[in-house]
């Protein structure tokens, strides 16, 4: 990504300038999954701080959007930094007792990521977007009439909650962005201001200084500024650009017990499958023990294979909780394609599951909590996890759970880069995965949810919740085409509101599960009553079918037989 910034302001008539703008493009590791970032705000002028708060939300923004973690996206980022600075002021106003809303400010931003713009705005400073002669105006005034004279609806520390527009728009190089206050916009035309732009050449400064000069000389009695930013190049990687990247490394040969590979020392097989391979494997020099995972050599030529495996590495090492696998940074460089990850003594959770048959719930609980609190810290960084099965939860010798391989993982901040691959493929494995992928709906917690709950209603049954298919299904027309099995047909001791808690969980649509992953805990703990009722008075089609069925032929054989005995 390539931006160049230019930038204006001027107190105008005024005394004090109580407008603020700042700019930003990252540079370094992770440089494309933060973009660049620019930020205007206009002091409300009859507060006597408000320059104070209009420079210190631009600033606090940007250093805040730029230290958020790389896997959010940039709405979630940029909200969590907004709302922390818009409560920062309101509490400084309300500190205040006496002097009125003396810290108030109005706030446009946008963030350039890939190729889309992120475009953020309370009040009524402005965001433009000019393309080939064309000037469109991306933000509406957030303004309130009263008396013919208008006043500010919106702004940071005006309320406890604040209401932020977003919008997204598509970029493209030659692309300019204009970031401007009232003082400038309340007195130039849009088309003034469109002819102005298009003379900018590449001094984006002088641009800047031109407009807010024009401003002035027009009568403007406010606090004047003006933000421009040109999109020069924007990160567009090819396919076999993409290819080239992820096959920088060679893949490692397969390794026996004995072998050696940059240091490191195979101890055990773990596995050697069609798709990867995974070594326990001892550090030469620190004696210390790793798991480590290379891909198969079938998949040299895929892009998208090879994508999910560097994945996994990355998200190892974001996520740092005692029920996900670890993940860690090479301590020498990498000759080859492979990850070290931490050695779990113990068992996956298919091994466990033919181990104990017909568990008791306190055992599933144990399980059941780990992992939800396992999935929670995916959900903390907006991740998803896509492809949850018994295979990928081990257990360790002491039973704490580890939920791994996450070559899948949606990461929400690295789905926003425009990527060559396709990932159109649902994601997930048969008998597990959640039915939204499958409607060609995108994937959120909720979908892990689905996941664990066909888990859970596994452990307890030994079956699963929904018709098992016969091949491996990659689309559904609808919802209503899944029919929900009670877990009490297979395993009649179960609770009704244990049944009722995965009857939930189980929705095909995920807009009827559970609203978080600790609610579905809490039902499959702890007793819920209108659960337990909603199982209990359910009609006789969905309690026992069978008997239904044969009360149905029941009373067609009555009939065929009155019938008979009328005509006779």
């Amino acid at each position: 990504m390539q931006v160049r910034f230019g930038g204006c302001s001027e107190a105008g008539r005024k005394a004090v300038n109580q407008d603020a703008f700042a700019a930003h493009l990252a540079t370094g590791n992770g440089a494309e999954l933060k973009g660049a970032a620019a930020a205007i705000a206009d002091g409300v002028s009859s507060c006597a701080d408000s320059h104070i708060a209009s420079q210190t939300a631009v600033t606090s923004f940007l250093e805040d959007y730029f230290s958020t973690p790389q896997s959010w996206s940039v709405r979630k980022s940029v909200s969590r930094v907004l709302t922390s600075l818009n409560g920062w002021i309101y509490q400084q106003n309300a500190n205040r007792h006496g002097y009125g809303d003396s810290l108030l400010t109005t706030f446009s931003s946008v963030v350039i990521k890939s190729n889309t713009l992120h475009c953020f705005h309370a009040g009524d400073s402005r965001i433009y977007h000019w393309r080939d002669g064309t000037l469109e105006q991306l933000t509406q005034d957030h303004l309130r009439i009263e008396r013919g004279k208008g006043y500010l609806a919106r702004a940071l520390g005006a309320d406890r909650h604040l209401e932020v527009d977003y919008v997204t728009q598509e970029l493209s190089v030659g692309d300019l962005l204009l970031l401007s206050t009232d003082g400038v916009h309340e007195v130039l035309s849009a088309s003034r201001l469109r002819q102005l732009l298009a003379e900018a050449g590449d001094d984006l400064e002088a641009c800047a200084r031109r407009i807010v000069d024009e401003a002035l000389e027009a009568g403007s009695e406010d606090n004047v500024t003006v933000l421009l930013v040109a999109i020069d190049a924007l990160p567009q990687e090819t396919l076999d650009e993409t290819h080239r990247r992820l096959t920088a490394l060679p893949i490692p040969p397969v390794m026996s017990v004995g072998n050696r590979i940059d240091g490191y020392e195979v101890l055990e097989v773990i596995f050697s499958g069609t798709r990867s391979h995974m070594y326990r494997v001892r550090d030469q020099e620190t004696g210390e023990q790793y798991t480590l995972k290379a891909p198969s050599q079938n998949f040299t030529e895929d892009p998208l294979y090879l994508d999910g495996f560097v994945r996994e590495e990355w998200v190892g090492q974001c996520i740092n909780h005692p029920n996900v696998m670890k993940t860690f940074a090479p301590k020498r460089e990498k000759r080859f394609l492979y990850y070290l990850g931490e050695y779990i003594d113990g068992i996956n959770l298919r091994e466990w599951m033919q181990d104990h048959p017909r568990p008791e719930l306190d055992e599933v609980r144990r399980i059941v909590r780990q992992t939800v609190q396992g999935l929670r810290a995916f959900q903390r960084a907006d991740m998803v996890h896509q492809d949850l099965k018994p295979e990928n939860i081990m257990l360790d010798r002491d039973g704490r759970v580890k939920i791994l391989d996450f070559g899948t993982v949606l990461i929400a901040g690295a789905d926003e880069l425009v990527s060559p691959l396709d990932k159109s493929v649902p994601q997930g494995s048969v008998n597990y995965v959640a039915p939204e992928y499958l409607v060609g709906e995108p994937g959120s917690f909720r979908s892990d949810l689905f996941s664990l709950a066909v888990i859970v209603y596994e452990m307890l049954t030994g079956a699963l919740p929904y018709k098992e298919p016969s091949v491996k299904q990659v689309q559904l027309k609808n919802y209503a085409v899944l029919d929900y099995i009670p877990a009490l047909n297979h395993r009649r001791d179960l609770p009704l509101w244990v049944e009722g808690c995965l009857r939930k969980a189980l929705q095909p649509n995920p807009r009827y599960r559970y609203e978080a992953l600790s609610e579905f805990l809490q039902d499959f703990t702890v007793p819920n009553t209108q659960l337990e009722a909603r199982v209990r008075h359910r009609p006789l089609a969905e309690r026992n079918p069978l008997l239904l069925w044969k009360l149905v032929a029941l009373a067609l054989l009555v009939l065929n037989l009155y019938q008979w005995w009328m005509r006779h």
